[in-house]
C-alpha cells in the first residue's frame, strides 16, 4: 500500500515503520523548533543522530529530551557555528576522523531577515551562514557522505526563493544597499540551487539531495524580526493567533525527514520538496493562482552550477 503524507503530516508519520538502525544523521540547528523534531524523528526510527551548534553544552538537554522519549541513547552534539568556516571545518574533519560513514545531512539551521551582519569571514551573514556554512560543511563531510550506501542530503529552502534570484556579482551586498529581506530571498534561493547542483554532480557517487520548504511555522527563526511585521505579513491576527495555514514544529519537520528517508525517492534527488511531495514548477504569473510550487531561477542547472563555481571562489576551496 502506497503511502501517503501532506501538509499536516509529521516527522513521526512519515518515518513510522522504518527501520533506520546503524544510519547516521546529521541534522543542524537542531537545538529548537523544527530542528528538533527532525532529530527526533530520527531518533525514533533508530538513527545515531548528531545535532551540533553554537553551544553544545546547551544541547544537552535537548539531547537528554530525544533520548527520554525516543529510547534511543544514540543522540549527541558537538560544536559547529555556520557562521565561522573554521568551525565548520574542524566539526566536519573531526567527524571524518571518526571513520564513520554518514547517511544522512540535514542543513536545517538558518537566519531570517537580520540586519546587516557578517560572517567571521566577513560575508554577508544570512548568504555565508544558511548557504556557505552548509556549502562547507557539506564538501568536508564528503569523504563521510561517500562511504554511505546512498547517502541523501537535505537543504532547507523555503517560499522566501520567490523573492529574488542569487547574486553572483554581488553576494555581500558590497555594491548594493543592503536590504534584510532581499538578502534572505537570495540565500533561500541558495538553499535551492546548492541542492540541485549537489545532486547532479555527486549521484553517481551515490550522494542524492534534495531542498525543501518546510512550511510557514513560528519559531526562533523569526527572532530578528519585530513581532508587528508578523501582522504586516499576516503570520499572525490582531489578537495574536497564528494564521491557520501555518503548521506546527511537529509538521514543519515532515517534508525533510521524508526526503531523508523515504523509500520511494530511492534512486531519485534533485527535487524541491514541500508538503511531502515534489513541487510543481510554476511561473511568476501563477504564483498567485496556487498554493507552492517552485519558480524557475531556484532550479536553473546553470545558475545552479555557476552558484557552485562562486562559492568555491568564496571560500577558497574546490569540492569535485
Amino acid at each position: 500500500m502506497a503511502r501517503e503524507f501532506g501538509m499536516r503530516s509529521s516527522a513521526a508519520d512519515v518515518v513510522e515503520g522504518l527501520d533506520l538502525s546503524g544510519k547516521v544523521a546529521i541534522v543542524t540547528g537542531a537545538s529548537s523548533g523544527l530542528g528538533v523534531e527532525t532529530a527526533r524523528a530520527l531518533a525514533g526510527a533508530g538513527a545515531h543522530v548528531i545535532i551540533p551548534g553554537r553551544s553544545p553544552d546547551k544541547l544537552k538537554s535537548v539531547v537528554d529530551d530525544i533520548k527520554k522519549t525516543t529510547g534511543n541513547s544514540k543522540v549527541e552534539t558537538g560544536a559547529l557555528d555556520l557562521g565561522d568556516l573554521d568551525s565548520v571545518r574542524a566539526f566536519a574533519d573531526g567527524f571524518v576522523a571518526t571513520g564513520k560513514s554518514l547517511d544522512i545531512l540535514i542543513n536545517n539551521a538558518g537566519i531570517m531577515a537580520t540586519p546587516h551582519r557578517k560572517t567571521a569571514q566577513g560575508f554577508e551573514s544570512q548568504f555565508g551562514t544558511n548557504h556557505l556554512g552548509h556549502f562547507v560543511l557539506f564538501g568536508h563531510l564528503l569523504p563521510a557522505l561517500e562511504k554511505a550506501d546512498g547517502a541523501r542530503v537535505v537543504a532547507l529552502s523555503s517560499t522566501g526563493h520567490r523573492i529574488c534570484d542569487v547574486s553572483l556579482d554581488d553576494p555581500n551586498f558590497e555594491t548594493t544597499e543592503y536590504e534584510k529581506w532581499t538578502a534572505y530571498g537570495r540565500a533561500k534561493t541558495a538553499n535551492a540551487l546548492f541542492a540541485l547542483e549537489l545532486d547532479n554532480r555527486f549521484k553517481d557517487r551515490g550522494i542524492r539531495a534534495f531542498s525543501v520548504h518546510p512550511g510557514g511555522i513560528m519559531t526562533n527563526l523569526q527572532r530578528d524580526m519585530d513581532p508587528e511585521e508578523f501582522k504586516v505579513l499576516g503570520w499572525v491576527n490582531d489578537k495574536g493567533e497564528v494564521h491557520p495555514g501555518f503548521k506546527t514544529v511537529e509538521q514543519g519537520g515532515a517534508t525533510a525527514a521524508w526526503c531523508a528517508t523515504a523509500p520511494e525517492l530511492e534512486g531519485e534527488g534533485g527535487y524541491y520538496c514541500e508538503d511531502c511531495h515534489k513541487s510543481e514548477h510554476v511561473t511568476p504569473e501563477r504564483m498567485a493562482e496556487i498554493r507552492g510550487g517552485v519558480l524557475p531561477h531556484a532550479q536553473d542547472p546553470k545558475t545552479a552550477a555557476a552558484l557552485w563555481t562562486k562559492s568555491e571562489e568564496m571560500v577558497g576551496e574546490q569540492f569535485a
